[in-house]
């Protein structure tokens, strides 16, 4: 155990200050302040030594320097039990701080309010770091406390044990500490990063809020969490159990494809991360319905994302077929008691998320894979007229469409479509010819159209019999990337059926 004789407080969060400074005070702790801090405690009437009378040195370079001073950072890293440093301590007039309560200043806030580079970087905070640092290191002598929702244990710890900390508390706060300072500064490394457009520096650091602790990962015997760079993931989970690793990871397609697709309309249905059924038919209700009949057996038990508000009458609809989680922007009061009726059900309003450029990361074995996101909208300059029929407007809105849709089904993908709407989708097969077959397996299936019929590849064709297959499935015009040492052979073959071929200029693989 030891005993707190002095701290030093210095804190940006001035809340709930009143409760730890009275107990603080009941145990007969001395406290020493600096700045609004120091205002702040003297405005509660608390006793509170200034920092620049404690050292002797006035506060200097309009506040940049207060605290780092040799008399409060000796204070803090002496070791109690060293015959040396107490001597030293002696000589120089020194004392012994034992606590330190410190949080910064609000750098990842002032991200949010404003790009003047000046005002960032004058909320970059130094001395609050290092002397948190300073005490987490020192913790088998020293308190450090960083956040203002540690003060409750900080309370309980000192009533406890009448005015001491035990080794235990002052280990885990110090971990605490050291998380941070590391979060801290890895949040400026970012944004110095991000204004100089650097997405691949020499040493990349990962930062994180831990969001949630998860039942289990993708399976019972693996350990799960999910972590985000901001403070929420800006969804909102308004009815249900809790989400699971898989259920996540189906959310963030699902988002991922509602927000390609035009403001407020269309439908995705997500099981396994794949899309099984897309439309974007205006009518919303039409536009689940038709999403539905791409593929009702894969929907069972999946996630549906409407890009929309849901409504009561959707609600009546979607209420008839198990769903894991409902995703939209917003439901009307109607809507959700029609949905609430299902206790299990996870609701998740989504109006406030938005899809940024941001870099995607797979870690494996240690190692991180990281590259930016593949969701920049499609328009017609990314793409070239291969054949000599070209195609009619409504074709090269089904071809954009489709394509779109591709690019977020797990290759070997083909997507076939028609008007706006999925009816058929091969995903994740080793071979393109197997995605193809089952992509038209799927449509021969559950549909019986009528209309005119296109396919999306999200790679070339490395040979004909792919695109061959298609056509003689029904299908009117393709659409892939180009880049194959067979392109003029695929070509030939289109302009041989008359069929529509168009090239993207990128290719879009998801693996």
């Amino acid at each position: 155990m030891k005993k707190i004789k002095q701290a030093l407080i210095s804190v940006s969060d001035k809340k709930n200050l009143k409760h730890l400074l009275k107990v603080l005070t009941k145990y007969k702790i001395k406290l020493i302040s600096s700045g609004g801090t120091y205002k702040e405690i003297k405005k509660l009437k608390f006793k509170c030594l200034e920092v620049s009378e404690y050292t002797g040195s006035p506060e200097i370079l309009g506040g940049r320097v207060k605290t780092l001073h040799p008399k409060i950072h000796a204070g803090i890293l002496s070791k109690r039990d060293n015959k040396s440093h107490k001597k030293e301590l002696q000589n120089n007039n020194f004392e012994e701080i034992d606590l330190v309560i410190v949080n910064f200043y609000p750098f990842e806030k002032t991200l949010e309010q404003t790009n003047n580079h000046l005002k960032i970087i004058e909320n970059i905070d130094v001395g609050g770091p290092t002397m948190v640092r300073a005490a987490a290191k020192n913790y088998n002598d020293v308190t450090v406390i960083t956040s203002s929702d540690q003060y409750s244990e900080l309370i309980n710890e000192i009533e406890k044990n009448k005015g001491s900390t035990s080794i235990k508390f002052r280990e885990k706060m110090s971990l605490e500490a050291f998380s941070e300072t590391a979060y801290y500064d890895a949040v400026i490394s970012d944004y110095f990063n991000k204004i100089k457009n650097n997405n691949f520096p020499k040493k990349k650091i990962i930062y994180g809020n831990l969001i949630e602790k998860l039942r289990y990962g993708e399976n019972p015997h693996q350990q799960a969490a999910i972590y985000s760079q901001t403070q929420s993931l800006n969804v909102k989970q308004i009815h249900g159990k809790p989400l699971s690793y898989n259920n996540y990871n189906d959310l963030f397609s699902a988002l991922t494809i509602s927000k390609s697709l035009p403001k407020n309309s269309g439908t995705v249905i997500v099981k396994h991360a794949n899309p099984c059924g897309v439309s974007i038919d205006k009518n919303n209700l039409k536009s689940y319905q038709l999403a539905l009949a791409c593929d009702p057996v894969s929907a069972f038990g999946g996630i549906v994302s409407c890009n929309f508000k849901i409504n009561k009458t959707l609600a009546i609809e979607l209420n008839n077929i198990f769903l894991e989680v409902i995703i939209a922007n917003g439901f009307d009061p109607d809507a959700l008691k029609i949905l609430k009726k299902k206790k299990n059900l996870r609701l998740i309003d989504a109006k406030n998320f938005m899809i940024k450029n941001l870099v995607r990361f797979n870690s494996a074995y240690e190692s991180i894979l990281t590259q930016s996101e593949d969701i920049e909208k499609f328009n017609i300059k990314n793409f070239k007229i291969a054949s000599k029929k070209k195609p009619s407007k409504s074709q090269l809105k089904n071809l954009i469409f489709a394509f779109n849709i591709c690019r977020f089904v797990k290759s070997n993908a083909i997507v076939l479509a028609s008007q706006e709407t999925t009816v058929g989708i091969g995903s994740g097969q080793p071979s393109r010819l197997d995605s193809c077959q089952i992509a038209i397996d799927k449509m021969n299936k559950f549909q019986n159209l009528n209309e005119e019929i296109v396919a999306a590849s999200d790679a070339f064709f490395p040979f004909v019999d792919g695109i061959e297959k298609l056509v003689q499935s029904g299908i009117s015009a393709v659409i892939q990337p180009s880049g194959s040492i067979r392109d003029k052979e695929i070509i030939k073959f289109a302009n041989q059926t008359g069929t529509v071929l168009v090239f993207s200029k990128t290719r879009h693989f998801r693996h």
